[in-house]
């Protein structure tokens, strides 16, 4: 079921909303389709998330270990 609300946005954000229903429906009168499917996915990615967050953990390191491959890591991005 649908609700009616008011959603103040950031100029920014409106115009990308617009230029996002003008190229999917062929209107700007669709921002409500185009911002619920994506609350949707934001919904969904963050449910994702918190089931990695919480599901079992499958490796085991120390914060040292991180840290050296955090380290070599960064070295070979900006070699």
């Amino acid at each position: 079921m649908e609700r009616r609300t008011t959603v103040l946005l950031e100029k920014e954000v409106y115009d990308a909303l617009v230029k996002e229903s003008v190229e999917e429906y062929d209107s700007s009168k669709a921002i409500s389709k185009v911002l619920n499917k994506i609350v949707r996915q934001a919904l969904a990615n963050r449910g994702r998330l918190s089931a990695v967050l919480r599901s079992k953990r499958v490796a085991k390191t120390t914060s040292k270990e991180f840290e050296r491959f955090r380290h070599q890591l960064s070295k070979s991005v900006h070699a």
